[in-house]
């Protein structure tokens, strides 16, 4: 893995920001559109991912990074959790959900192996010329 200069260049997050595109657009169809409170808690969930990522990396430790990493990888639980409500009310199908579930579990593996990373690692975090 090599050293990332922006948050922009860690995978994890690039997968997390299509899974949070990926959950607004199903999001925004049908009853699950109009079913605000479980909405609006999986976008948030799924922000948090691509955002935990981002403000660990912005901290500018590795002791930090690891603990924001930890919290996005919660996050993904949480969507995936929150896919099952979903799908038990009628809102997305199995395809659908099958989908989403998978791409929220790439994207936390992706996490663990960036946890991993840093965990043997001396990343400084973020640097700002």
């Amino acid at each position: 893995m090599s050293a990332f200069q922006r948050f922009e260049d860690i995978e994890a997050w690039q997968k997390a920001r299509e899974l949070t595109k990926a959950i607004y657009a199903l999001s925004n169809d049908g009853q699950f559109s109009r079913d605000f409170g479980l909405r609006d808690q999986v976008r948030r969930a799924s922000v948090s991912i691509m955002s935990n990522i981002a403000e660990g990396f912005g901290r500018g430790g590795n002791k930090e990074f690891i603990q924001f990493l930890s919290t996005a990888k919660g996050s993904a639980s949480e969507v995936q959790a929150q896919l099952y409500v979903a799908l038990d009310a009628g809102y997305i199908n199995q395809d659908q959900f099958q989908k989403l579930y998978s791409e929220t579990e790439a994207t936390a593996r992706m996490i663990a192996g960036l946890l991993r990373y840093l965990q043997n690692s001396d990343f400084k975090g973020a640097k700002y010329k």
